[in-house]
């Protein structure tokens, strides 16, 4: 029986046309054998191994006590050759899939593990590589030297100059993402499909993207010049933004040269495999401003949705009258939950974007009045013809289309929440050494290759080690410096916000809903129409037909147009504003000095540099002496009174302070206000709310959350002290396959089943099986590594079918089905690790980050008449009798345990139907030709590190 599977690159056979499927065959007695510099010895510009850089090249004060690690692998480049290669003979590029294998065992060898065995799941993260691990040695210039070891093949950059240095960086990176690179300035671009086909997935990817951040070539060039006028770091930052590309360019031209570029760009037609007549196009400033938007907008963003959470407010009035149900809905918002796990838990508060006292210039719209403003326009498509379709591509290259039939990346990554990372520190006064320790690390998905790289930088001014968005590397973003280490969480706190522009007409006729002019300061002025014209033709990695359309989009000085509507009767426009609109370059500057040793030498230092970082993050550091924590991002000091979490009137006094709609400037909260701390006794974060007072943005932030899984986990830890630094991953580890619900949620639903006889042996039979999973740990872990089944399998299956079923049943009697709906739009039921939802697409790794589980919980706890701080203002499981609610759970319960597996894990093009593993499992979205294996799920970072200074400078 077919089992899990690799996920192919498309699950349609492409018909290749066949001068090009005899190109990419020739190419194999071509130059195209040969294997990208990353990986081979034999590459221009590199030497053998004679000439090394060890460990004593700089500064190292972590005495090997600094550890990492980055799945699948350092190589995410493969030649054509490779790629057939891979898919006929399975095999790899080398160093392109080394380090899945250990990142997957820890799910297994956690319970075990010990500050020796470290190693065995974490690799050695010090500076420079020892002389007897030297793999290779590329200088691509006089001026810098790119060694890689032989364990991971990560580029350790030693430049004599800073020009060096960052011409090295880029040169690297090129060698191990240039085809991911290129996707990503397109998809910043909103030009994916013309560059990599019109598969619907990379459609819907442009179509998410694009209307965040509509860019004219005028206003990407407007961001580099802000940044380079703005003083010293700024032009030191484009000057090593200039030589990184010119290190990127440099390698695209030996590579295309050379003939070992990236295989994807002769399946997608932009090169010929025989005559190598094609084009790579070069790297310019422009595109790392586009890649650095998407950056932002993936995981630097934070607040908006207002219009959907206005259309909340209004259900829930109409359902319960606008006194009783804007209350309902302030407890469904939990902006300010006080159950709701904290990183800053020691009672100082911050706040920020709460409710008002008494809302001014809320305009919430006439019920039933809004839409949503369309995006696509002009669409065709025309069937590729007769001559040119080729005869049927072999087996082997009928699944080697790189962007499969889904498209390169997830349709709606930008249209999910995407607070992806955690991070666990516990201060020195609870460790055994006496020095702080700290597990933490970004999640960012699963991708082959990954979006992010490993490098180290040595060169003057710059001393880091740890990871890059690739394409954006010309400073390590998160990892160590000399003698710290640094990371981040997505923070999300609400920096967009919604405004109700007034429709008018310049002839001074009525205006409707379509009209495409509005009042500004008095004045009738047009909206600014900013479009993108689209089109792709075939090629023999995509057999797409050809077709081609246009996005548009209206920009106005209060933002982009999402939705019509009408307010009071009156027609408005919904526009979002975004705090970090035109300004996603300029956090360069505060990356730039965390790799800075000379900036950054304690907690307050960092803290500081952490301040220029515009993006919406929870920054925590360490060092041998302390541990600190800073919350960064452009927060706008609203007009008195507004309410952040509904749209509000567009007009002078209702703006954000000081603001100029020119370059979207204006006045933002001082770094005093954002939440930080150095030295709590320990800090823990899952995405979750940052302090008292400090407003979530979005709804479902109470009482259950997964950060509870750790923080109760670290704060006994911490209780017994002698904190180590296997002690503190074990526990992120257990973290990492525990089910949220199973230990959070299900104990009050035991409670209510057995308040009373469960007679029922179908449904006695499902509650024991629970309450043995919940008594084990509640986790979703094999019975030994490798079985690829789950203990406590059916009680597994009995939660994953029940919750949805059991949810319903509880909340929708009560709120009616317009407002549980308006309700679920705002925040899904559930984050199961088999969800298809989640924030990067199915078998994703992250979950349970968005869900039902406090509303469930503290509605529970009602019922039972246990005490319950911030309540729901209503009693909804059996209307708040017990023994009515008894009987939803168990009639849901019964239907639950009786559901078959197959349709619980309905499968999908990995998974075969009722595969619950497979399920669950991790599996590396391919966005280009290489696959890897599927693993064992695990709700962890993607990379992590694990680090204890001994000391300090």
């Amino acid at each position: 029986m077919r089992r899990c599977r690799p996920r192919s690159l498309s699950r349609r056979v492409p018909r290749p046309r066949g001068a090009l499927l005899m190109t990419a065959l020739l190419a194999l007695g071509a130059g195209m054998l040969s294997p990208p510099p990353s990986a081979a010895a034999s590459a221009p510009a590199t030497t053998a191994a004679a000439t090394t850089v060890t460990a004593a090249s700089a500064d190292d004060y972590c005495a090997d006590q600094c550890s990492d690690i980055l799945p699948p692998g350092a190589n995410g480049n493969a030649t054509l050759a490779g790629i057939l290669a891979h898919r006929t003979l399975g095999t790899r590029p080398k160093h392109s899939s080394d380090q899945l294998g250990p990142y997957t065992d820890l799910v297994a060898g956690y319970p075990s593990l010990t500050d020796a065995s470290l190693a065995e799941f974490f690799n050695d993260a010090s500076f420079g590589v020892p002389e007897d691990q030297v793999e290779s040695v590329t200088r691509p210039r006089e001026d810098v030297t790119i060694t890689r070891d032989k364990k991971t093949g990560v580029p350790h950059i030693q430049g004599t100059t800073r020009e060096g240095t960052e011409f090295g960086a880029g040169y690297a990176a090129a060698q191990d993402r240039l085809w991911l690179m290129d996707l990503f300035r397109h998809i910043g671009r909103g030009e994916l499909t013309p560059f990599a086909g019109g598969a619907a997935g990379n459609q819907g990817l442009e179509q998410q993207f694009w209307p965040q951040a509509p860019y004219t070539e005028a206003d990407l060039q407007a961001q580099i010049d802000r940044i380079a006028a703005s003083g010293e770091r700024g032009a030191q930052a484009m000057a090593d933004s200039r030589a990184y590309l010119d290190g990127i360019n440099a390698y695209i031209e030996k590579a295309k040269k050379g003939r070992y570029f990236p295989g994807e760009y002769v399946l997608t037609g932009h090169v010929d495999a025989i005559t190598n007549i094609g084009t790579i196009e070069k790297f310019e400033l422009t595109d790392m401003v586009a890649l650095a938007s998407v950056v932002g907008a993936l995981f630097g963003g934070g607040g908006g949705g207002e219009v959907q959470s206005a259309i909340a407010l209004l259900a829930a009035q109409e359902k319960y009258g606008t006194e009783k149900g804007t209350a309902v809905w302030e407890a469904f918002r939990q902006r300010n939950d006080p159950e709701a796990v904290l990183t800053l838990h020691d009672g100082e508060s911050f706040p920020y974007a709460g409710k008002p006292e008494n809302a001014r210039g809320t305009a919430l719209p006439d019920p039933g009045s809004v839409t949503a403003e369309p995006l696509v326009y002009d669409r065709e498509g025309t069937a590729v013809k007769d001559a040119e379709t080729p005869v049927e591509a072999p087996a082997h290259l009928r699944k080697l289309r790189n962007l499969h039939d889904d498209g390169v990346l997830p349709a709606d990554l930008f249209a999910k929440p995407h607070g992806m990372s955690n991070a666990l520190m516990v201060s020195g006064a609870h460790t055994a050494s006496g020095n702080p320790v700290a597990v933490f690390g970004p999640q960012t998905g699963y991708f082959a290759p990954q979006l992010l790289m490993l490098q180290e930088l040595q060169g003057p001014g710059i001393s880091a080690r740890g990871a890059s968005f690739a394409g954006v590397g010309m400073y390590v973003q998160l990892g160590r410096g000399q003698d710290y280490a640094w990371s981040a969480t997505s923070a999300g706190q609400d920096i967009t916000d919604t405004y109700a522009v007034e429709l008018c007409e310049p002839d001074g006729s009525a205006p409707t809903k379509d009209s495409s002019h509005y009042r500004n300061g008095g004045a009738c002025e047009p909206m600014e129409k900013l479009e993108k014209r689209n089109a792709w033709k075939p090629s023999l990695a995509d057999s797409t037909a050809r077709g081609s359309y246009r996005m548009q989009v209206f920009r106005t000085d209060y933002g982009i147009v999402t939705h019509r509507a009408t307010v009071d009767g009156k027609p408005v426009a919904f526009t979002s504003l975004r705090s970090t609109y035109r300004h996603e370059a300029e956090s360069i500057i505060g990356f730039q000095m965390f790799n800075d040793p000379g900036y950054v030498t304690d907690a307050k230092s960092f803290q500081r540099a952490a301040e220029h970082v515009n993006y919406t993050f929870n920054w925590f550091y360490a060092d041998s002496r302390d541990t600190a924590y800073f919350n960064s991002g452009s927060n706008p000091v609203r007009a008195g009174g507004v309410d952040a979490s509904l749209p509000v009137k567009a007009e002078e006094a209702y703006e954000w302070r000081e603001f100029d709609p020119g370059p979207n400037t204006a006045a933002y909260t001082p770094a005093d206000e954002h939440p930080q701390s150095v030295n709590q006794d320990y800090y823990i974060s899952w995405n979750n709310k940052q302090a008292e007072d400090y407003t979530s943005a979005g709804f479902g932030d109470g009482s259950v959350h997964r950060g509870d899984l750790l923080d109760a986990r670290v704060k006994r830890l911490t209780e017994r002290g002698g904190v180590t630094r296997a002690s503190l991953t074990r526990v992120m580890a257990e973290a990492g396959v525990t089910d949220l619900r199973g230990e959070a949620v299900l104990p009050e639903l035991l409670k209510v089943l057995r308040s009373g006889a469960v007679s029922d042996p179908a449904a006695a039979e499902a509650v024991q099986r629970l309450e043995s999973w919940a008594a084990g740990g509640a986790q979703r872990k094999e019975t030994k590594a490798g079985s690829r089944t789950y203990a406590h399998a059916e009680a597994i299956r009995t939660m994953d079918a029940w919750w949805p079923l059991l949810v319903e049943a509880q909340f929708a009697p009560g709120l009616g089905d317009a407002l549980y709906d308006a309700f679920r739009a705002k925040l899904p039921l559930d984050e199961s690790p088999s969800a298809s939802h989640g924030a990067t697409g199915g078998h994703a790794g992250s979950a349970f980050l968005a869900g039902w589980w406090s509303y469930v919980d503290k509605d529970l706890r009602a019922v039972l008449g246990e005490p319950v701080a911030g309540g729901l203002e209503e009693e909804f499981c059996g209307g708040g009798d017990l023994s009515a609610c008894r009987e939803v759970l168990l009639t849901t319960l019964t239907r639950a345990a009786a559901t078959p597996a197959t349709e619980v894990y309905p499968g999908d093009e990995d998974c075969e139907p009722g595969d619950q593993w497979c399920s669950d499992a991790i599996i590396h979205r391919p966005v280009g030709g290489i696959t890897h294996p599927v693993v064992h799920w695990q709700n962890r970072p993607t990379y992590q590190q694990v680090v204890e200074f001994p000391r300090h400078r």
